[in-house]
């Protein structure tokens, strides 16, 4: 019998990246799922250090358990601000995307009706004039 040798490696806060640490307790703040739960779910080692996270960096005042919103540190402030930014600008990215797509369609479709016209001598296109027609019959 072959004996299995399996070192326990601790780990500490520090194997944690802050950006991590703000998604756990905004996780906790917005679903409200136990503590217990989050630790399985990511595997965090200790019943104590979400609880941490949550007074240290939460923006509410759990400790006086009052839900009048804390002020938020400047970290916090920049930690937000950077994912916004992030994701304003895969959104921005997106939609120049979709808008080089949708202006590709735009010439195609020009394309071929100037084809079409060509082809069969029928003006496809409205011809909008300046003003309204006065020859209206009622």
């Amino acid at each position: 019998m072959e004996n299995k040798e399996s070192k326990y490696v601790r780990r500490t806060q520090k194997d944690y990246t802050m950006s991590f640490k703000m998604s756990v307790v905004r996780e906790y703040e917005e679903t409200h799922v136990s503590l217990g739960e989050l630790s399985r779910k990511y595997g965090i080692q200790g019943s104590d250090t979400i609880r941490q996270w949550i007074n240290k960096f939460g923006t509410f005042d759990w400790q006086n358990k009052t839900l009048l919103p804390m002020a938020k540190t400047k970290d916090q402030e920049l930690l937000e601000l950077r994912e916004k930014v992030k994701v304003l600008e895969r959104k921005n990215a997106r939609l120049e995307k979709e808008l080089e797509e949708k202006d590709l369609k735009a010439g195609f479709f020009d394309l071929m009706i100037d084809i079409a016209e060509e082809e069969y001598g029928v003006d496809i296109r409205k011809k909008c004039s300046p003003g309204q027609s006065k020859d209206t019959a009622i």
